[in-house]
């Protein structure tokens, strides 16, 4: 996989370097400005982007905002006040944590390369039937399923939670689990059924989908195991 290494600091660019090497990764360039990054980007692709938040002048997030979110993204930073907000980025798929471990990086490139295969997935899955319509106030609104992050139980309406909005819609989780692809789809607990693919962490009795924190019931769990794409 190739990628490039955006970082103000000299010895952290080259602790990334190293890292990637080790792992067989191709880095392209590296860059101290957000926006000689940009500028190189504007004509060349690489998979991914190790990206420090706090830079002169154009901020990680400024960089962000300003590439597509096909430039997948993992930051590294030694502040770990902004995780939240780096996560309402869809480009962002991990945040480091300055010192980087090994172990830690690893679970990386591993994120980098579950979302590569989601992408490939949902090509394949939902050819046929990739979206579904909902009624919103008596209007039928269309929502593709691969911008679905989960659905929640409220009484006797659903929330269905995508990247830009949140819908409120008259009826019950069995019946729009019925409607969604198995392979990317899962109850986890008996008010929520969730988009494996988004999972970002799991610790303890719940999981972490973009800035949800999501509750695991035991009834669930072990079947969320037996999905995950374990080493």
């Amino acid at each position: 996989m190739t990628c490039i290494i955006i970082d103000d600091d000299e010895s952290s660019r080259l602790i990334i370097k190293q890292l990637c090497k080790k792992y067989s990764l191709n880095v392209k360039k590296e860059f101290s400005s957000a926006i000689e990054a940009i500028k190189y980007l504007n004509t060349n692709k690489v998979a991914f982007v190790f990206l420090d938040i706090h830079l002169p002048t154009f901020s990680g997030f400024d960089f962000i905002k300003t590439v597509n979110n096909s430039t997948k993204t993992i930051i590294t930073t030694s502040d770990k006040n902004y995780a939240l907000e780096a996560f309402e980025y869809k480009s962002v798929i991990d945040y480091l944590v300055k010192p980087i471990t090994q172990d830690r990086f690893k679970k990386s490139l591993e994120k980098i390369k579950a979302n590569t295969v989601k992408i490939s997935k949902n090509k394949s899955h939902l050819q046929k039937e990739n979206f579904i319509f909902i009624n919103v106030e008596k209007w039928l609104t269309k929502i593709l399923i691969s911008d679905i992050l989960l659905i929640e139980a409220k009484g006797d309406y659903i929330n269905i939670k995508t990247d830009e909005k949140y819908y409120t819609v008259y009826a019950t989780l069995k019946k729009i689990k019925d409607k969604l692809p198995e392979s990317l789809f899962l109850r986890i607990h008996r008010s929520y059924i969730i988009n494996i693919s988004e999972i970002i962490d799991i610790e303890d009795n719940s999981v972490l989908i973009r800035k949800y924190v999501i509750p695991v019931s035991k009834t669930y769990k072990s079947e969320l195991i037996n999905r995950l794409n374990l080493l």
